[in-house]
């Protein structure tokens, strides 16, 4: 029964304690080191869930098994006192940074190690109390921060055919770079062959848009044409089609 009581502490303490740091963590980097302006709400869980899964693998298998083993050796070799254990947990905290040798990740690590503890010996004197509230109150808290930057942040503008366009042409080194940039044509005289190039775009979904480059070119009695498409949606773009007859002033470019 004592297993699972400790099993059941550590595992308490871990949750709480891992999302009081994303928690905090999420809003800041939200709210003093990110440009971003929409779907806050949604930016802050997706970062909380980056968080939540770095700073718990930590504290479920490095802060759990320091914790044991100095409760362990309080039982021991020497004094039991909590504020000893949570002092001690500070400085294993520590741990991070100084492998990093990065000074804001020890002192972020002292502190979530000293909170573990606090929340281990507050948890330990409530031994056979129900604890589902201490589940759902960190749930529900960040539940409401996702909700409140939701609801307060504007929504992402429409992704137009222009943004399509902009995202289909914004790579460099290939054959793309020639077209215009924006939708329209482009007209001239290339080793004496008449060239036309043309960006065009159609919507083919909701925010989804088929990016299509189109060139022509005669010379006398000498003609062709090729094309490449791209669907493209907010996130990225896919190559969708090519029809492959390569001018022959491209030469081996």
């Amino acid at each position: 029964m004592q297993i699972g009581n400790l099993i059941t502490r550590k595992i308490l303490t871990t949750f709480i304690t891992t999302t009081i740091f994303s928690f905090m963590l999420s809003f800041l980097f939200l709210n003093g080191g990110s440009d971003v302006d929409y779907n806050k709400g949604n930016q802050f869980i997706s970062w909380f869930f980056v968080y939540f899964m770095f700073i718990g693998v930590i504290v479920l298998v490095y802060g759990n098994l320091v914790a044991i083993g100095i409760e362990y050796l309080q039982g021991k070799l020497f004094i039991k006192r909590d504020w000893l254990y949570v002092l001690i947990l500070g400085i294993f905290g520590l741990a991070n940074g100084i492998i990093f040798q990065e000074t804001t990740l020890a002192y972020y690590g002292m502190l979530a190690a000293m909170v573990y503890g606090l929340i281990d010996k507050w948890l330990y004197k409530r031994q056979n109390k129900s604890v589902k509230m201490f589940y759902l109150i960190p749930i529900a808290s960040v539940f409401l921060l996702w909700m409140f930057l939701q609801m307060t942040s504007p929504p992402m503008p429409p992704f137009t055919k222009e943004d399509a366009v902009q995202s289909a042409t914004a790579g460099e080194g290939t054959t793309i770079d020639y077209f215009p940039k924006t939708i329209g044509k482009w007209e001239g005289v290339i080793d004496g062959y008449h060239v036309v190039r043309e960006t065009n775009a159609k919507q083919i979904g909701k925010e989804i848009y088929l990016v299509t480059f189109t060139e022509k070119w005669r010379k006398g009695t000498e003609k062709g044409s090729w094309s490449q498409s791209y669907k493209v949606e907010r996130n990225g773009l896919t190559a969708d089609a090519i029809e492959f007859d390569m001018p022959p002033y491209y030469g081996d470019k």
